[in-house]
């Protein structure tokens, strides 16, 4: 009897270990809302820049083909993988003129996941080739 009331209390660990490890994975989005066999080129300028987990987000303003201004928001990685790789919370400020290179939103709205960009000044971030 001792030996199943040892048994059951191990599986009901094991069981609560895999609630607890494995809801927060299923919780993350995937982009699969995104476009990834087209790209779009957006030419404008920044007006906001989110440093925060757990993903990077910047919003950027851009001249649509009526000269009337919209707002992008363009979704980025993660942070800490993007300040290993050279990026800083100020490497978008607002007002910066840029161009944002990213994969668009599959139903059509003003939204992208971020491929890269080029800056003012000639320098580049991600894949702006």
């Amino acid at each position: 009897m001792r030996k199943l009331n040892i048994r059951r209390a191990i599986l009901s660990l094991y069981a609560l270990w895999l609630m607890v490890f494995t809801l927060p994975v299923s919780a993350h989005h995937a982009a699969s809302m995104f476009d990834r066999n087209e790209s779009v080129d957006l030419v404008g300028k920044i007006v906001e820049f989110q440093w925060t987990n757990p993903h990077i987000w910047i919003q950027i303003s851009v001249e649509n083909k009526d000269g009337e201004l919209e707002e992008w928001s363009i979704e980025g990685g993660v942070p800490n993988r993007l300040y290993r790789s050279g990026w800083r919370p100020n490497s978008f400020v607002p007002g910066q003129s840029v161009t944002v290179r990213g994969f668009p939103m599959r139903d059509g709205g003003r939204a992208a996941l971020f491929v890269g960009a080029k800056l003012e000044d000639g320098s580049t971030l991600g894949r702006f080739e």
